[in-house]
């Protein structure tokens, strides 16, 4: 088979296309012909040999990537044969291995992928679409929320757009660039705005006429995230599950929190993995994430490459050139 592979932590340069040995489902386990790899922001991290985060940098070398949907085509000794030729999607877990034309993985981790969505679709809702959950579940939106969402046009964001606005509540969503901007406005979002434009946050209080904000997600740390929180009006909540800026995650100062009742926590880690209720839990809210998406109450937003270009992926990624979800197509 064909797949990335890292042999040096370093630059998106480094993943190589290239040819390697078919892996073999062991007991327990089937082999996935790929049809769609997810690229996450914290493979970029790993492939920069970054020590920081939920995952520590692999055993080179290394096949990136841990999310992958496709069709089954041969099961190990024990796997009941009938996942044969099922179209099923997968969040690999701590396992790499994504990054390419055959993937293996345990049956319980499989999910069917419902009639109506496609690879790249299942991709996004696995692992992007119940993370959204896991951090919408720490929020409990309804009607009376005003919720301000920084990088609304990346994988989460999109969604957390989208679920907020189910919710019924005012959404004010920033994205960087015009395009972006336009593309969270068709995703339902009441106030769209560029946070590359320094006059964004008086656009926003002018565009909600004296509502304050209740809640903050906030994915993206820096200069942004400050502004967002200047939103927030008294016993507002700043839910943290990422830090894409540069400085790492915005922490404020306790008598910011005391003096303005605000609630600041991180929802990422086990936090969520407690809100999950465990692994099983888990594999619930991913199975809960794709009903929706088949539904059609959500839909991701996604940014393909093919698999010979995952550096380009990454590259992209990290200069934030992409729109939703970042997925390879073998």
């Amino acid at each position: 088979m064909h797949a990335v592979r890292l042999h040096a932590f370093g630059p998106a340069e480094n993943l190589t296309y290239e040819r390697t040995e078919d892996p073999e489902p062991g007991p327990g386990q089937v082999r996935i012909t790929v049809a769609a790899a997810g690229v996450h922001l914290v493979d970029t991290t790993l492939r920069r040999g970054d020590t920081k985060g939920p995952y520590k940098p692999p055993p080179l070398p290394t096949i990136p990537g841990r999310e992958v949907a496709g069709t089954v085509e041969s099961v190990g000794e024990g796997t009941d044969p009938a996942w044969l030729g099922r179209r099923v999607v997968a969040h690999l877990g701590a396992v790499p291995g994504g990054y390419a034309q055959l993937a293996v993985t345990e049956t319980d981790k499989l999910h069917r992928i419902p009639d109506g969505l496609d690879f790249d679709q299942a991709i996004a809702m696995v692992g992007t679409g119940r993370t959204a959950l896991g951090i919408l579940s720490f929020a409990e939106l309804d009607g009376d929320d005003v919720v301000v969402i920084p990088a609304a046009a990346g994988g989460i964001g999109a969604l957390l757009v989208q679920h907020a606005k189910n919710a019924g509540a005012t959404v004010v969503a920033l994205a960087g660039g015009a395009a972006k901007v336009e593309r969270v406005r068709e995703l339902g979002a009441d106030i769209a705005l560029d946070y590359t434009d320094p006059a964004w946050p008086e656009a926003a209080r002018a565009a909600l006429g004296g509502r304050a904000a209740t809640v903050v997600f906030d994915g993206v740390g820096g200069a942004a995230a400050r502004e967002a929180i200047g939103l927030l009006g008294h016993g507002g909540t700043h839910l943290v599950f990422g830090w894409s800026a540069d400085g790492g995650p915005l922490c404020l100062a306790p008598e910011e929190l005391a003096t303005r009742s605000i609630t600041s926590r991180s929802v990422l880690g086990p936090p969520m993995m407690e809100r999950f209720g465990g692994p099983e839990g888990m594999h619930q809210v991913q199975e809960d994430s794709l009903a929706q998406a088949a539904e059609g109450r959500v839909t991701p937003l996604i940014t393909r490459f093919p698999l010979a270009e995952a550096a380009a992926a990454h590259r992209a990624l990290e200069t934030r050139r992409t729109v939703g979800k970042v997925v390879l197509i073998p």
